[in-house]
């Protein structure tokens, strides 16, 4: 009899650990599967780039936008500059550090929704800390639309002055400096200097250029759900940014008729029908809507 309860004794013992060991890993595996949620936006990232050709979506943009041999952009361009500060926005979205709150029973819009800070972890990137600080800080939390006129200084309110990022351009210049990309010269323009950046990496330039060449032609899968969350950003924001049709220069008449209606037919699209697709970023889909309003 005392044998008989001693086996079932060690019976219960024994399922009770199991039932606990079985907890411990459940427990374990959810806490794994929140890091990897938050890691998720860097991954693409980091798997097989080195730092020294790994571009960020403004480093991107504004490459895309200097002159090769002048080393500056187009003193006509006036939408680089808010491009650039959507780029930041897209950028740490992509990377897991901010999202929009909840859109909330009377599903508010994209350009109603604050932008609210997920992880205040360093990017790596001195402008991206710059601005995650900026926004992690904010309260009451601001909207994407004005996030970029914040970032970009233009405001009316001087209280809010120091949200300005300042020489982003010649910030972003000297990243791509350091990675090898670009050069520094001094140009005289007879009443003043002017610090360049030209173009000594052109394989790098080819490459990015190559990359949004593809995507609306050899590449092209007419769904924006199916591209890559990059470089459908890229293409989008460079527009923005007037700088996209540098990069359809070099083709020929019939292929860049091509890549722009193809174009057109993702800048046609409905930035709140597309953000409420499943697996899509609306943080990517709030800005693009911020500049086609």
């Amino acid at each position: 009899m005392t044998s008989l309860t001693q086996r079932n004794s060690g019976l219960v013992q024994r399922r009770t650990d199991a039932i606990r060991s079985a907890a411990a890993a459940e427990k374990e595996k959810e806490s794994g599967g929140e890091e990897d949620e938050a890691r998720r936006g860097e991954e693409e990232d980091d798997k097989g780039d080195s730092k020294e050709t790994r571009l960020t979506l403004m480093e991107e943009v504004l490459l895309l936008g200097l002159k090769d041999r002048e080393g500056y952009t187009s003193f006509w361009n006036d939408c680089i500059s808010s491009g650039l500060r959507g780029c930041m926005l897209v950028e740490l979205a992509l990377r897991g550090r901010l999202h929009l709150e909840a859109c909330g029973v009377r599903r508010k819009g994209l350009l109603s929704r604050k932008v609210i800070c997920k992880s205040d972890a360093p990017t790596g990137d001195v402008l991206l800390d710059e601005a995650l600080k900026h926004i992690k800080e904010t309260q009451p939390p601001e909207t994407v639309q004005s996030w970029i006129e914040l970032l970009s200084g233009e405001t009316w309110n001087p209280l809010k002055l120091h949200y300005q990022l300042r020489n982003v351009r010649e910030r972003l210049a000297k990243n791509l400096v350091e990675k090898g990309v670009l050069t520094t010269e001094k140009q005289n323009f007879l009443l003043f200097d002017m610090t360049t950046h030209p173009l000594t990496n052109s394989t790098i330039k080819q490459r990015l250029v190559k990359k949004v060449q593809d995507s609306v032609l050899e590449k092209w899968v007419n769904d924006p759900h199916r591209m890559d969350k990059r470089v459908l950003a890229l293409i989008l924001l460079a527009h923005s940014s007037d700088v996209l049709e540098n990069a359809f220069a070099p083709l020929q008449d019939e292929q860049y008729d091509l890549a722009m209606k193809r174009v057109h037919t993702l800048l046609e699209l409905e930035p709140e029908k597309e953000s409420s697709k499943p697996s899509t970023n609306e943080l990517m889909w709030a800005v693009v809507a911020a500049f086609t309003k």
